[in-house]
Formats: C-alpha cells, structure tokens, sequence
C-alpha cells in the first residue's frame, strides 16, 4: 500500500476516464447552452426577469452558457443536479446536498453547499429544480467499466515502455575493481550517462580505462507504431463506450462527416431532446401554477438547429400553399415569434386543390 510507483502508475492512467468523461460532458454542455428559454404566454413570447435569468445572467458569477455547460456536467457525473433560488432571486447550482425523500410529504433538501457556502435551511422540492438524469448515477458504471479498460491500457504502456528502452552492459577490468574508489566512480559515470541519455537528443559516451560500455537495446524503435495505434484504439474504445451510455453519436465526436445529418437529428431528438423536456417540465412546474398553466402560460425551450431555413424553405410553401398551416403556425413550429401581420394568420391555397369527382366550371 506504501508502494509509490504503483500509485504514479495509477495516476497517469487515471486520464483517460477523466478525458473521456470531459469530452462527453462538455459535448452536451455545449450543445444544450446554446438553446433558448423562453417564457410563453398564449401566442406571445414574454421577456422579463425569468427570461433574463435563463438566457443572460442566473446569477452575479456565471453567464447563461457558463451555467447551462456547468449544469451538463454535474448532471453527468452525479446522475442528478440541483438548481436553488437564493434570496436575491440568483439562479445557483448546489455542489452538494442531501436529499430527504418521503412517499407522501414534500421532499425536502438539506446542508445544500454552493462552493464554500452552505445554507441553514432546507428547500422544498417546489422551490427548487431537481432534475434527474438516471436512476443511478454514471460514476459507478464509469469506474467499473475503466477497471477493465485501465488495466489494459496499463499493459500496453508497460509492453511499449520495454520495447523502446536502452539497455546495456559494462564489462569491468578485474584490476579495476579491486579498488574501491574506481567502483564508485562507476556508479557516478553510469548515473550520469543514464542522465544523458535520458534529456540530451545526442548523447557522447567517452570510453574509460578499464571498463567498456554496450548497448544491447536492440530494436528500440520496432513495433512503436503498432504499440501506440493500440493505445489509440483502448482510449478510443473507452471513449465509445462512455458517450453510449450518455447517447452521444461517437461519430459526431470524432467529427465524422458520413450520415453527420442523420446523427445529428439522432442526438438531438433522442438525447438532447430528452433532456430538455426534462429541464421544461421541472420548470413549468416550479415557474408557474396549474392555473397559469392551463392558460397557456409555460416555459419553451428552442434548441440550437442544425438546419437552416433555406434546407425547409420547400417543406414550408408546401405546408402553406396547401391551406394547412397559416404562416404565423408555421413561425411558431419553426421556433420564431408569430408576425403581427394578420395575413400571416390566414389559410391560403396557391395550387388547384380539387375534389377527384368534381371539375370547376361544371361537368363535360
């Protein structure tokens, strides 16, 4: 347990979990930052206080996407994420909490720790926004899985450690190591010619009298690119793994550009998708009363789009010249605001729709 090179070793190792895991997180934090929250009512689209806070500054230390990215990540390490309104209305993220559950009562949350802060009271569960992402949390899975994966990838170090290492011998002079002061100038000459080859790029080994020096390192630069092509494939391996349980398309974090817009649509409603309808129905909830509600007051939420206008720019005259969506329901499924213009409110038909038995301007 004392042994330092065993925990050296584990700690070069341990990079790879939290590279993966920061690459996946990050992903997600990135994409769900750039959404837009927006607080509707009925057809019109309010911006005060709340929008401000969900979009701009949640509180005095975190931009909106700071605290959106920041929210992607605590959920993923942690399986869940809490999100409390200090006194002065300030949006915060607890680093940590304790959560009281109770099958018929409120649920309450205590000893909720922002940074080095941690608050005397408890919250309730309908003034704060509790948000799960599973039922377990991802760390045990991950460590489970890096168990296996560490392990090889250590191996694969280790093999690659011993076939790029010098190796040599010294031959020394029976007379000269008679003398006790010539083996200790030995160990001096080995130490720093070790040290030499070790930071110079050329390294001069001068010959000694009464020893001789040979490298036996032999092919130290064979199978290197077989080696670290293995090392690329276990940290990859390991990467692919973590982003399917988060239901992150692999080939969107290597950057693949094969099916790129099918594996986006995939993300995005399957993955992200799901995760804001998460982040909505907590906050229709603890935003507004069923009474506000059911009026038509909620919280919407627009994702960042992977298509343009110009890419629906057909599928929209057809909906509209087919009389089956005004222009202004057409803004609204598209993510904009409807137009004040009250044509935009009107049914249009721009081609000959027609019955299949009857004929305009009568029977032949």
């Amino acid at each position: 347990m004392f042994d330092g090179e065993l925990v050296s070793e584990q700690s070069q190792r341990i990079h790879m979990k939290r590279l993966a895991i920061e690459i996946c997180a990050n992903f997600l934090g990135r994409t769900i930052s750039q959404s837009e929250f927006r607080v509707k009512n009925n057809k019109a689209f309010e911006k005060e206080e709340l929008y401000y806070r969900l979009n701009v500054r949640p509180n005095k230390n975190m931009t909106a996407s700071t605290f959106w990215s920041l929210f992607a990540s605590k959920l993923i390490y942690d399986g869940e994420c809490l999100i409390i309104q200090a006194d002065d209305d300030d949006l915060l993220i607890a680093d940590n909490f304790e959560h009281n559950s109770y099958a018929v009562l409120e649920d309450t949350f205590s000893k909720v720790k922002v940074k080095e802060y941690e608050f005397k009271r408890s919250f309730k569960q309908s003034e704060v926004l509790h948000i799960r992402y599973a039922n377990e949390k991802l760390e045990p899975l991950i460590n489970s899985l890096f168990t296996d994966y560490g392990d090889l990838f250590g191996r694969i170090l280790n093999s690659q450690k011993r076939k790029n290492q010098i190796r040599g011998t010294v031959d020394i002079d029976a007379q000269f190591a008679k003398n006790r002061d010539n083996v200790s100038k030995l160990q001096e000459f080995i130490r720093n010619m070790y040290k030499a080859f070790e930071e110079k790029d050329v390294a001069i080994v001068p010959q000694q009298p009464g020893m001789t020096y040979t490298e036996a390192s032999g092919n130290a630069g064979s199978g290197t690119s077989q080696s670290v092509d293995e090392i690329n494939k276990v940290t990859n391996g390991f990467l692919d793994q973590v982003a399917m349980a988060l239901g992150i398309p692999k080939s969107l974090l290597y950057g693949d550009m094969a099916d790129v817009e099918k594996q986006t649509k995939n993300f995005m409603l399957f993955t992200v998708g799901a995760l804001l309808k998460k982040i909505k129905d907590e906050g229709n909830y603890k935003f507004f009363t069923m009474n506000e509600y059911l009026a038509g007051k909620r919280l919407e939420i627009k994702p960042i789009s992977y298509n343009s206008l110009f890419d629906i720019a057909d599928k929209v005259d057809k909906l509209v010249s087919s009389g089956a969506f005004t222009g202004n329901e057409i803004r609204l499924e598209a993510g904009y605001e409807p137009s004040d213009d009250e044509k935009l409110d009107k049914h249009y038909i721009t081609k000959n729709y027609t019955e299949m038995d009857s004929i305009e301007g009568g029977e032949e």
